[in-house]
């Protein structure tokens, strides 16, 4: 079979950054061995540098983001406590079914897609729940929320709630300060802007809510406590390892380069590029007559979300897309899934020639698509 090099400028996953694809190719070590162990530990520590928190349990799941979100109500949720939810896309919608399978008691905070939540709706939704929880960047819409905000609001009405967040789509690419904020619990994914392929879970539990999880949760899998013992935590207090399960060496080497290349880059001129890029995009498609689908003022810059045009086939236009140029735009989700286009620079494709190519090649299909 031919093998295909698309430009990846969907919503996930992107195209790696060099140096994460390169590791890919290094030889295989043990899981177990002390090159590798010494190798995960600094995996780990890098991943603190880009959650922005101290946390010893901060740690690579041997899984994608979903499996990060199960992690993250599987060992805080018991039956009957109380889960509030701010819902403005598909994946606060996940987060609601995850949560209830766990046996919480869930309060959606429902909002219009393509705008951020409501901090306020969301401390007042109830008087004592155990959770509250919100997606940062809501990859169905292309929507940031004010996790800065929400956590001010949650420490200062709801101090006993943990706060929980779904980075997936913001980690290595917005400003996230999970310490500074006040996040207890969060995961994400290694697919978007950490410019790493698909497979790996980043992932953080500080210890308010390690002392208030669940002692033996529902997965054995993804049990915390039993992850710790090998990884994360045994490495930030130099304990002694217990093994777990294979971890993927490969998979971790490969993001032990791709944080290195965005720490070496620096975090903050990451994030400005990030921002550069998807202003560069959106400023395009605004000038091409197209109408933003999500709200102004809360726009993700590594996700933009575009109205498809009146009379226009969106499946036909990406289709175009990816046979005629080699790119990968993504549809819209739920309902939105044939009237919004999802186009993502994240990562390695943050950048302006990957913005020009892809405002090029979208006004390109669009005037054939007319004609």
């Amino acid at each position: 079979m031919t093998l295909l090099e698309r430009k990846l400028f969907g919503p996930g996953p992107s195209n790696p950054y060099p140096e994460a694809t390169d590791a890919l190719s290094r030889p295989i070590l043990g899981h177990l061995d002390p090159a590798f162990v010494a190798l995960m530990d600094e995996t780990c520590d890098r991943l603190r540098q880009v959650w922005g928190t101290d946390n010893a349990r901060t740690l690579p799941l041997s899984a994608t983001g979903s499996a990060g979100m199960e992690a993250a109500f599987v060992n805080t949720v018991s039956d009957g406590d109380v889960v509030v939810v701010g819902v403005n896309g598909l994946f606060g919608q996940r987060m609601c079914e995850v949560a209830a399978r766990c046996g919480a008691e869930v309060v959606p905070v429902e909002h219009d897609w393509g705008t951020p939540v409501d901090v306020q709706r969301l401390v007042d939704a109830h008087p004592s729940p155990k959770i509250i929880a919100a997606v940062h960047a809501e990859t169905s819409t292309g929507a940031r929320s004010d996790i800065a905000a929400l956590g001010e609001a949650v420490r200062r009405d709801r101090p006993d709630a943990l706060l929980l967040v779904d980075a997936v789509t913001s980690i290595g690419g917005i400003e996230l300060r999970a310490d500074d904020w006040g996040v207890d619990l969060g995961y994400a994914g290694t697919q978007k802007c950490l410019g790493v392929a698909p497979g790996l879970a980043p992932f953080t539990i500080g210890e308010r809510a390690w002392e208030r999880r669940v002692e033996k949760p529902r997965s054995w899998y993804l049990d915390l406590g039993l992850l710790g013992g090998y990884v994360g935590e045994a490495g930030a207090k130099g304990g002694q390892r217990t093994y777990h399960h294979t971890a993927p060496v490969a998979m971790v080497a490969s993001l032990h380069a791709g944080l290195g290349r965005i720490l070496e880059e620096g975090l903050p001129q990451v994030w400005a590029r990030h921002e550069a890029a998807g202003r560069q995009l959106q400023d395009g498609l605004e000038a091409m007559g197209l109408e933003l689908f999500a709200q102004a003022g809360s726009r993700l810059p590594d996700l933009t979300t575009v109205k498809v045009p009146d009379g226009v086939d969106s499946a036909a236009v990406r289709k175009e897309l990816l046979e005629r140029h080699g790119i990968e735009i993504g549809a819209g989700a739920g309902p939105y899934a044939a009237t919004v286009w999802r186009i993502g620079l994240m990562g390695h494709n943050a950048r302006p020639d990957a913005a020009l190519l892809v405002l090029a090649a979208l006004g390109e299909v669009l005037d054939r698509s007319a004609g």
